[in-house]
């Protein structure tokens, strides 16, 4: 009986492993839709709509009249804040359901509904492009909230750094295997297309992409029951919001969770300004063309493969918050030489890029491992909730502080290199930040290696 008993026990991991292979691969899926129409196509083609409906180089936004330059940034600010309001409520309702993977694959496929939407953003009608960018940014951002509170469900404390780092090493690789064909298509116009036509079909096609494979997670996850759920009265809504509520008023309870969490909100801004304002900077500042920011776009996303799979490894030696404030340093070390970059030095500027793609997943990937050890159990979706809203209610400080230093300059040296300010004081914070005293307050195993 004991060795059936232990044979029992020993299919965990197995079990897991299974999971977690399951669980890459909404990564690869979303990660196409960021790529290709998040970072790359977009905002070129929506201005270029816009502008075809424009009146006196203004189009009506909300009774508004806007640049059509600034319609994207408009859009997506909206979409940004929009989600950092209903994520929470979103978070405690995903805590309560045994079915999280259904509740991911229903936002993956409602986002790429209204992303394929931008097939018929087209002869100035720029209204739907608007309709599909922010619809499809809401589920992406619902679908990353539940994604991210499946990982402490499917992995111990002990192999969290190994698979959240996989998990973006598998996003790198997807998303740029698919903005590779992309551009070849959108560089060579086959069949007789137009340029706009090769965007549709690009957008279209990462949008495709993201639906099928999350088709992967959907059906090879397991439902887990909710563990620890708050005991309050209502219909499925009511319950979430008092359950927020019970959450909101015991957040002081984890104080090096919300130590972290204010940490990253300085870094990770600090990150996402860098690679907002990199094809500016190379552009504008640089006098790079538009095929060798293409190029260096493709080189960070491949080197920032193998990035994410190293950090994953130096966390296993190092522990995590070692490793990232050495990211972080690598940060501060980009930043300070983009200050001095020469004009037009195409060796320098993919060096640079390389750098940033070794850096890029590892630390974000890092981060979320580690924030879940902070976290209680059976409060994930809402605490990842947090963490994402955080994030993008208060992702617009370092585009603000480079929009300003730019404007009291007028050069983006100065304005990239003020951006080290967000790295040294993430990383003071999280310097201040006890791993293992955050992880006994959240009633986890303590790893091996913190």
């Amino acid at each position: 009986m004991s060795d059936v008993t232990g044979e029992i026990a020993n299919l965990r991991p197995l079990a897991q492993a299974r999971e977690q292979k399951a669980w890459y691969w909404y990564d690869w899926a979303n990660s196409a839709f960021v790529t290709t129409v998040s970072t790359v196509m977009f905002a070129p083609y929506i201005i270029a709509v816009a502008k075809d409906a424009a009146v006196d180089n203004r189009v009506s936004l909300l009774g508004i009249a806007v640049a059509p330059g600034s319609l994207p940034s408009y859009l997506v600010t909206f979409a940004t804040i929009l989600s950092a309001l209903l994520l929470p409520p979103l978070g405690a309702l995903m805590d309560r359901t045994a079915k999280k993977r259904r509740w991911l694959g229903g936002f993956a496929w409602t986002g790429a509904a209204f992303g394929s939407l931008l097939w018929f953003c087209r002869d100035g009608n720029w209204q739907v492009g608007a309709v599909a960018i922010i619809g499809a940014n809401l589920c992406l951002a619902a679908s990353m909230v539940v994604n991210d509170s499946i990982l402490p469900i499917i992995s111990d404390e002990e192999d969290r750094d190994r698979v959240s780092s996989r998990g973006w090493a598998w996003g790198y690789l997807g998303g740029g295997l698919l903005l590779v064909v992309n551009l070849a298509l959108f560089t060579m116009l086959p069949f007789g297309l137009t340029e706009g036509e090769a965007t549709r079909i690009s957008m279209l096609s990462a949008c495709v992409w993201w639906a099928a494979f999350t088709f992967i997670p959907y059906l090879r996850l397991s439902d887990h029951p909710p563990a620890d759920v708050e005991e309050v009265e209502g219909n499925v809504v009511a319950r979430s919001f008092g359950q927020l509520a019970v959450t909101l008023r015991e957040m002081k309870n984890y104080p090096m969770a919300l130590t972290f969490l204010l940490a990253y909100l300085f870094f990770n801004d600090g990150i996402q300004t860098v690679i907002a304002s990199s094809s500016t900077y190379g552009s504008e500042e640089l006098g790079f063309g538009q095929s060798v920011l293409i190029a260096t776009i493709l080189l960070v996303q491949f080197v920032a493969f193998g990035g994410a799979l190293a950090f994953g490894r130096l966390a296993n030696r190092y522990g995590a918050k070692h490793t990232i404030l050495g990211g972080l340093v690598v940060w501060m070390v980009i930043v300070t030489t983009a200050l001095f970059l020469p004009e037009k030095s195409l060796v320098p500027f993919l060096l640079l890029g390389a750098a940033i793609g070794i850096v890029l997943g590892g630390t974000q990937a890092l981060a979320r491992s580690y924030y879940s050890l902070l976290i209680p159990r059976g409060k994930e979706a809402e605490y990842f909730s947090f963490y994402h809203a955080m994030d993008r209610g208060t992702s617009w400080f370092g585009t603000l502080v480079f929009g300003v230093v730019y404007q009291l300059t007028d050069s983006y040296r100065p304005a990239i290199f003020a951006l080290i300010a967000f790295f040294v004081i993430g990383g003071a914070l999280l310097m201040r930040v006890d791993t293992a005293r955050g992880i006994r307050d959240a009633g986890n195993d303590i790893p091996a290696v913190i």
